[in-house]
């Protein structure tokens, strides 16, 4: 996506954007001449990952953007409004709030150490809360206001909770903020919205946790970023209270080609998809290889009395091996109603 000069001027607060999805969205907009504000804690190497708020404010200041990189664990209520403050005050106001910090740990209940379970509430839940709270009386002064957490849309599927409690519960209450602040903000022309990513997205954390070989099956951080983008453009009064999906964004915005986005190309077909992104309920235990409780069920047989199955069968008798290969597409359809079933 070709940066069209939108964001020149204005001021992004970022979390977590020393590296990673956050630092791409830092580093598209500063091509556009926006003001960086990163709050990150890693202002000396770590031994694991890579990168540092101030080796990515050179990165900004490098790609067209000014960068102010402050030292913030967003779970302590102090350094988060000191930094606020220093950014209001440096560059005049702040127009863009972007949650992206996050802490991660897919584990199960009885292996989920409660200093864990506190490090991703403390950091996911409340310090998008505390960090929306601090930045609201700038964005209300704002003329182009917008909050844009990365959390997934709001499924209230067991089978995104049963793996990881703790976890889930600590990004949907990211989510719940979108749902909650977007209609309580309507009034001062802030627009919040959610990103997530339809794949896994490659960063430095991803390796670490999964291993080299995931990111061939991986899309670039890039991906998110001019999907943000494409979001914190547009009017914020207009667009508000939605929880985004990275490739529907990109698609709805004209771009044509999601390959450029794979981070190995042979694998571009063969991606990873990413947690919490909608299925249907059986097929979330299907993949954790648990039972289902679901109700969803496969097509019944057909009757004369069933004239969808009839209507799937004649299709079926169409399918031939030469049109399989033209379409290179599977289409599953799933009903309601009297004739309940999936096709």
């Amino acid at each position: 996506m070709i940066n069209a000069g939108k964001l020149g001027g204005l001021t992004l607060f970022i979390t977590g954007a020393s590296r990673g999805i956050g630092k791409a969205i830092a580093l598209k907009a500063s091509k556009d001449g926006a003001n960086i504000v990163l709050a990150a804690k890693t202002s000396e190497p770590h031994p694991k990952l890579p990168g540092t708020i101030f080796t990515a404010a050179q990165e900004i200041e490098q790609a067209g953007g000014k960068a102010l990189p402050c030292i913030v664990d967003i779970r302590d209520e102090k350094q988060v409004k000191s930094a606020i403050e220093e950014a209001a005050k440096k560059f005049g106001g702040i127009d863009i709030l972007i949650n992206n910090a996050s802490a991660i740990s897919l584990t199960g209940t009885a292996q989920t150490e409660m200093k864990r379970y506190n490090l991703m509430h403390g950091i996911n839940t409340r310090g998008t809360f505390l960090t929306s709270k601090e930045c609201l009386p700038y964005l209300k002064k704002s003329r182009h206001a917008h909050i844009l957490n990365i959390s997934p849309p709001l499924h209230m599927a067991p089978g995104w909770f049963s793996p990881h409690v703790a976890y889930t519960m600590a990004k949907y209450g990211m989510s719940m903020c979108v749902l909650g602040m977007h209609e309580e903000f309507r009034q001062f022309g802030i627009g919040v919205n959610a990103l997530w990513p339809r794949t896994a997205i490659h960063t430095a954390a991803v390796e670490m946790l999964q291993g080299a070989d995931a990111q061939k099956y991986c899309r670039k951080p890039e991906i998110m970023a001019d999907a943000a983008y494409s979001i914190l453009t547009r009017d914020p009064k207009t667009i508000t209270g939605n929880f985004f999906i990275d490739d529907d964004v990109l698609k709805e915005a004209g771009v044509t080609d999601l390959d450029q986005y794979a981070c190995n190309p042979e694998f571009k077909n063969s991606l990873m998809p990413d947690a919490f992104v909608d299925k249907e309920p059986a097929e979330f235990y299907k993949n954790f290889g648990v039972s289902s409780d679901s109700k969803t069920q496969t097509a019944p047989a057909a009757s004369e009395g069933n004239s969808v199955d009839q209507l799937f069968a004649s299709i079926r008798k169409s399918l031939n091996e030469d049109l399989v290969s033209k379409t290179q597409a599977v289409y599953q359809f799933n009903l309601t109603g009297k004739d309940s079933g999936r096709w």
